[in-house]
Order: C-alpha cells, then structure tokens, then sequence
C-alpha cells in the first residue's frame, strides 16, 4: 500500500499529528465521487508560514480510492464525447469564473507566506495558463473529439490504400500529484491540456498550500461547467490509490527528486505500463559568457537576484548555480550581495517587507539542512541561519518559517561534490568561477539534468557552440542580452507554449509545451485503410475518396450545405505571354526565369516560366464564383507547394474539394453566424499534372 506524502519539493512532512488539541481547527475535505469528504483520522496539522498559528488539518483517510478512479471513468468521461472547441471553450468559463473570486485566493495566498507579487505568478498565472490553452486547441485544432496528426501517408501504387495517425483520449483517467510551491498554477497547468485531451482528473496536492488547491477545485465545481467528476480532488495521503490504476491511466509528479523516484518504481505502474510524467527539483544554472560588458553584468545580477528572491526561491526553476567567468568573480560578488542587502524579509501585510516567508518551518529546517552541506564546499558570503546579516520584520520571527536570501561562493566548483547535487529549495545560490569553455561545459553537465539554464551574454556574442553542448542537459535554455532583456519572460517563468521539464535529475518528465502536453494524455494509432476511410474517420476529405458534383457552384452554398467532399472542376485557362508580362508590371517581380528569354534558357527550367503566385491567382479567378453569396473571405492559404512549373502556353485547370468544416463561436453577437471551411486545391495542366497543392481557408456564413 503506498502512503507517501508525495506533493512536495522537498518532500513532505510525514508528521500526522492527530486532532487532540486542535478541535477549532478546520478539516480539509477531499471532494471526490461527487462527495465532500472530512477524515477524523490520521490528521495532519498545517501551520501559518508568518505566524506559526495552525490554520488546518488534512488526512484522506476513509477515502475509497479504487471509487475515486471508478468514478472518474465512469462520470468525468463523458468530456471525452465533448469535441475540442467544447472542451476549450468550457476552459474558458471556468478560467474567467476563477478570475472573477481571485481576491478569495488572494486572501488565502498569505497563510503560505508570499507576497501578493509572489502569489500573482501562482493565482494569476494559473488562471492565464486555462486562457492560454483554451486559445491554442480553439485556433490549432479542428472542432472534433479526436486528432488527425498528418497528412494522407500512401501505401499503394494507384492510392487506394494508405494510411493517417489519429489521436484520442485515452479511456482512463490522470492522476496528478503536485508540489507546495504552486498549489494552484501546479494544479492547473496540468489539468487544463488533460481536459482538453477529454480525460478527467484526480489531484493531489501537496499539504501545505492544500487550501488554495481545495478553494480553486471547489469553485471549479461551482461553476458547473465542467461534467461531474470529470475533477477530483484528494487532500492528505494517496494510500492504495496506484493499485487501482489501468494501462488507459496517466501519472503526473512535481516533487522532490526522491519521492518521484519512488512512486515511479511502484509495480503496478510497471506491471501495466502506465505512462509516469515526472517534474523533480533541479540545480538550474545560470551562466555569464567571458568578455561580459558592465550592462551585461547587471544583466545577470539582476536575473540571479530574481530568482533568489521571488517565491523566497521556492521555485523548480530557480537559479541555483551561477557561473562567472573567473576575473569576474568579484565584481559580480558585490553587486550581487549589495542588491541582496536590500531585501526585507519578513510579514508580507508590511509594506516595507520585499520577501516573504518559505512554506513551513519544517521547510526552513530542511533549506538550513542543504545549506550546511553546500558550505562543505563554499563559504556563505550572506545569509543563512547562521549570520545576522537580516533583520526579521515580523511579530514572531521564531516562529515563522523565515529564511533570509543566503548567498555562497565556491571558489574551486571542479572540486565540489554538493554543489552540483543539493538543491536548497529556498532563496539560496551559489557563484562560482570558471576558467574557459571547456571547463564550463563540463560544470554545467554536472547538475546531470536540469529544467532551465540562462546564459547572459553581450549582443550579438556567438555562444553556438556553447548552447550546442548544454542544451542537451536542460529543458530549456533563456537566452538573455541587452536586446532581449527589454520584453523577456524571465529565467524562471514556464509558459504553456513552451516544454516544462528536463533530463536526469529534473525528471525526464515534458509538461506543456503547447499541444504536446494535451497529446500527452491521448492515444496515438496508425489508422490504414482506403482515402473513404480515413475521410469517415477523420472528418476530412483525404485525396483519392469520393468526391460530390451537383450543378450549384460550391459558393453559392451556406457552410450548412455543404458536404464534406464536395467537389468543382473548373474551366481551362491558357496561359500567356501577355499573363507573365503583365504580372510582373502589377508585382514588380521582373526575376530572370519569368522576364529574361536568354537567362531562363541556360536555367533549371530551360525556358521562361510564369510566376508561381500568379498561377495561385489565376487559378482563383478560374474557382472563385464572383457573386454575393454565404462566402464572406477568405482566411488564409496552408501548405503551398508548386510541384512543376508553367510554362507559356500552358493550360491550367483546378479542383476545388470542400476538406474540412470547423464553425467558429462568435466573439461579436452582432455578428453573422459562420465557420471556416478548408478546401483542397489542386492546379492541373493539360497533361493532366499537379503544378500547385495548397488549401485555402474560408468563411463561410452558417445558420445560428
């Protein structure tokens, strides 16, 4: 039976402290099955990070887990028959019902001893994550519930067989287990590409910060505009939760390296080989390229100063490394210590205090703990428990898990042991210098895999070969310059287009990173078959099925009568000398191989061609019906490609298939209702062979 306390980074405390002396104190319930559930057992007390005041506790006890999962795929699946736009657009509305309680969070936010600036990135920041990918599936995908991943793959002589990659949601359910330090943005940034994948959730959140978690979910249920039990949430212990767990299930871990590496070795997960995605602590670097001018050198103070300070450096992303070229070292030393002497820590509530508090006292034991072993190998030039270099401003400093901005120095890293292994999950970093490229490369590999590294250079420095050699240790890599620095996201900011994750020690885990992380909870099958196959399938007209000729012209037809496969055959057009001449006179584009007689004889096409885009427009004039009609513009050209060229005297002629149908949802009500049709463009000449493919995006007006 496993019972880990595994949301944390580090990992959790493991103190059950019953409910004896604690009866005012409220019980987190887990709200699952459709259920509010309150323990009375095997509680766990959580404390006020500034006051040290108990504020709640939390046990699962009780819970039936293999109901938890059973009721998951057997109500929250109903997302999964929800078409993409369905499942985005619900995304939406629940992301603007949470921003419309966030000052509720707000409030909350203090007891985790962060400054509103801090709990910003976590409320806010979450909630823009469910915008952000509500966005993305809306214009990225088509208005359907499973995925065509690529084009018609032939695999036969005459092209009736062949074959597509489909995705679909998995029939199961994710399991996600998440750290202390976003009990929200940790929350939704998981849940949002898994419901918009048409899978339902069960989160478990780490203790401490659980309450946030547990207002967000109840809200989310509130809202009503997701199905039932499509989420759920676990506050205390997973118990027996893996064992009921199938080859269609998902698990998701942001933790300490430690725990992650235990609920990944679980058997059952091996035994059903299911899908384990694992985000872990990492000793990030940051590195200032030799020759750095002075703005530059601000440049990486500044960054390195940021993510000590911000989150009280309870950040998966944080800096921890700092590497200076050696007649550096100094310099970068005392600006760095002078900006870090100006930090307040103390209560948040007072205006003059910059840095609040770490999550819990047993937090703070734990950073003071990975301290001393990184003073093993380098001398603490500011903070840590052990000066009094801050001052705490806060009625009960003792008591509140307070820990100040500490810096170290190692002045020999290719010595160092702990340096490249421990990570204090709290507002520490070291500097350390290096001595050439070689050296450096080699001192970055030694954090064997992190989530992010930054490398601070002067513009226009070339660091190919650097990046070439780190980018294989990281997930991902910020390049920051006196040009960048003006609009730049920042060293430790994930964003859901990008991939959150990285090698070795980081997990090995990809979160977000666009639509990867929504695929991440489907299931990918090669579907073979003939084009009317995979045009049933898929909902897309595949070249070579059935297509359907009447004598209306296809846009004179509302986007609600037309057929998928729907086909013109156009007229023939001839082309010119006087059609080359003529365009090049309305373009300017006089190129050789279209103007010059004599240079286009000694070309690759052995004689004057025509322009590739005025086959394009000539090839609109021949399908375009040029009268008022339920076709309001057109939206856009994909996938141009021209396959042989035209020669003067050539004879064109176009088919025109209605591909695919999406309806748009309008952002205007005074608008006309419409969607966007895609049709397939084949240019043909007269001996009957491709010149030009390409699709073209309509809007096509459609009932309300």
């Amino acid at each position: 039976m496993l019972e880990l306390e595994s949301g944390s980074n580090p990992t959790d405390n493991q103190d059950t402290s019953s409910s004896s002396g604690f009866s005012s104190i409220k019980a987190l319930s887990s709200l699952v099955y459709g259920q509010s559930h309150t323990a009375q057992q095997d509680l766990r007390t959580v404390y006020h990070a500034i006051s040290g005041d108990a504020i709640y506790q939390v046990s699962s006890q009780g819970i039936n887990m293999q109901s938890v999962v059973d009721y998951a795929k057997q109500h929250g699946s109903a997302i999964a028959s929800w078409t993409f736009h369905q499942r985005a657009n619900a995304l939406k509305q629940v992301a603007q019902y949470l921003l419309e309680r966030k000052e509720h969070y707000y409030e909350l936010a203090k007891a985790t001893g962060c400054t509103r600036k801090d709990a910003w990135i976590d409320i806010e920041g979450g909630i823009a994550t469910l915008f952000a990918y509500s966005s993305l599936v809306r214009r990225e995908l088509s208005d359907e519930t499973a995925l065509v991943e690529d084009a018609w793959i032939p695999l036969s002589k005459h092209g009736s067989f062949g074959a597509k990659h489909i995705l679909t949601a998995k029939a199961g359910v994710a399991v996600h287990i998440n750290a202390f330090n976003f009990p929200i943005w940790g929350m939704l940034e998981k849940i949002a590409p898994t419901l918009l994948a048409g899978v339902p959730c069960i989160v478990k959140p780490a203790t401490e910060g659980a309450e946030l978690t547990h207002a967000v979910v109840k809200d989310i249920h509130a809202s009503g505009f997701l199905p039932e039990g499509s989420l759920q949430l676990i506050c205390g212990q997973t118990y027996d939760l893996f064992n009921y767990l199938g080859p269609q299930d998902t698990v998701t871990f942001t933790g300490s390296a430690s725990t992650g590496q235990k609920l990944r070795a679980h058997p059952h997960l091996n035994q059903y080989s299911i899908p384990f995605s694992m985000e872990a602590d990492s000793v990030n670097s940051a590195i200032l390229t030799e020759d750095a001018s002075d703005e530059t050198i601000d440049l990486f103070v500044r960054e390195v100063f940021r993510e000590m300070s911000t989150k009280a450096g309870q950040k998966c992303t944080a800096i921890r490394r700092a590497f200076v070229p050696a007649a550096l070292l100094e310099t970068v030393q005392s600006r760095l210590v002078a900006k870090l002497q100006k930090v307040v820590v103390g209560n948040p509530e007072l205006a003059e205090v910059t840095m609040g508090a770490l999550a819990s006292v047993k937090q703070k034991q734990d950073v003071a703990e990975k301290v001393e072993l990184l003073s093993q190998d380098a001398e603490i030039v500011l903070g840590s428990h052990l000066r009094q270099d801050y001052t705490i401003q806060a009625q009960q400093p003792v008591k509140g898990a307070f820990y100040p901005p500490t810096l170290l120095v190692c002045k020999h890293p290719t010595e160092a042991k702990y340096i490249h292994q421990v990570e204090a999950f709290g507002p520490v970093a070291t500097l350390m210098p290096y001595q050439n490229f070689a050296e450096l490369a080699d001192l970055v590999a030694r954090g064997e895999g992190s989530l992010v590294a930054s490398v601070v250079r002067n513009p226009e420095q070339n660091i190919e070969q650097l990046i070439a050699k780190i980018a294989p240790w990281h997930g991902r890599l910020h390049i920051l310059d006196a040009e960048s620095t003006k609009e730049s996201t920042g060293h430790g900011s994930p964003l859901p287009y990008l991939v959150h994750g990285g090698p070795g020690r980081a997990g090995g885990g990809e979160e977000l990173g666009g639509l990867r992380a929504v695929k991440h909870y489907m299931q990918r099958t090669a579907i073979q078959g003939s084009p009317n196959a995979m045009t049933q399938i898929g909902h897309s007209w595949t070249a070579g099925a059935h297509v359907h000729e009447d004598r209306v012209h296809p846009f004179k037809k509302s986007f609600d009568e037309l057929r998928i496969g729907e086909r013109l055959l156009t007229a023939r057009r001839t082309i010119t000398e006087s059609d080359v001449v003529n365009f090049a006179g309305l373009s300017g584009d006089y190129f050789y191989a279209h103007m010059d007689k004599i240079g286009a004889a000694d070309s690759f096409f052995g004689e004057r061609v025509a322009h590739g885009y005025f086959v394009v427009s000539a090839a609109a004039g021949l399908f375009v019906d040029a009268a008022v009609g339920p076709v309001i513009a057109n939206y856009g050209m994909d996938n141009l490609r021209f396959v042989e060229p035209v020669k003067i005297g050539d004879t064109i002629q176009v088919e025109l298939t209605c591909k695919q149908k999406t309806p748009k949802q309008l952002k205007d009500p005074t608008q006309k209702p419409h969607g966007v049709v895609v049709w397939d463009i084949k240019v043909k000449n007269q001996r009957d062979d491709l010149v030009a493919t390409y699709d073209i995006l309509t809007l096509v007006e459609r009932a309300a």
